[in-house]
């Protein structure tokens, strides 16, 4: 008896749904095929491509020393070990 109640009650609901779900798949056809006046035109000929062969200058500056390099790489270091211990700590 009380699942009869139950569809009894959700049959109505189901069905308006139901009409709601075609109506505005209905309208969404009729909205897909209107265009606003303003959209500009579409371009005959495409763009140019862009010039994926050119290189860029060489650079002026010059390639830091290999001292300098190894003093960053180690303060790099230093801040790595820093983290690991203070994410390891955190757990």
């Amino acid at each position: 008896m009380l699942a009869l109640w139950d569809l009894q009650k959700t049959l109505p609901i189901r069905g308006a749904l139901l009409i709601a779900a075609l109506a505005l798949g209905g309208c969404s056809s009729q909205l897909a095929d209107m265009s606003a006046a303003d959209t500009p035109a579409h371009p005959r000929e495409p763009g140019a491509y862009l010039p994926v062969h050119d290189l860029p200058p060489d650079r002026d500056q010059a390639i830091i020393p290999p001292d300098q390099r190894a003093k960053i790489e180690a303060e790099l270091a230093a801040a790595r070990d820093r983290q690991a211990v203070a994410a390891k700590d955190a757990k």
